[in-house]
């Protein structure tokens, strides 16, 4: 759905995500390991979103800390946060995916962690030379995911790939 107010706080994703109910409904239509991983937003905006994930009986690994693949999870989510806000802030329909993904864990994943990517610009700035050279793209975005105690838990490199339909 196209929105001209481009870099709006006002759009209809940011919108959604804001509301527990109505981003529920999404990730259980779009994104059910999402839901069933229990990931929360803390904070979504046009230039950063922030994403939460906790210990709990599905996301644990034998070691007692979150498993690797729901930390991953976490921080594709923040920067989708964004992605999806930038490409709705355009007039077309595109295509997008992750095409790469670097991961450094520097410390054991115990308690809640929040992913915060702030991305957003860049994003966007990716996505508007797509539709107006009708090319495709790329964007890597960071996500840093960090402890109740601030303490850096996982950096993620994620790497998107635009197409405009």
């Amino acid at each position: 759905m196209p929105n001209n107010t481009r870099g709006s706080e006002k759009s209809t994703f940011l919108h959604l995500v804001k509301s527990p109910f109505r981003f529920k409904f999404f990730l259980l239509k779009r994104l059910p390991m999402a839901l069933l991983a229990g990931l929360r937003i803390a904070s979504a905006g046009s230039n950063s979103a922030a994403v939460t994930v906790s210990l709990s009986y599905l996301t644990k690994n034998p070691f007692r800390s979150i498993y690797f693949a729901c930390l991953a999870m976490a921080a594709e989510l923040s920067t989708g946060i964004l992605v999806m806000n930038a490409i709705e802030q355009t007039d077309r329909a595109f295509s997008f995916l992750v095409v790469e993904l670097e991961a450094e864990f520097t410390k054991k994943a115990t308690g809640t962690i929040t992913f915060q990517s702030s991305d957003g610009a860049a994003i966007m700035q990716t996505v508007q030379q797509c539709e107006e050279k009708e090319i495709a793209g790329s964007c890597t975005a960071t996500s840093i995911g960090k402890n109740e105690n601030s303490e850096t838990i996982a950096i993620f490199n994620i790497t998107w790939s635009f197409k405009p339909k």
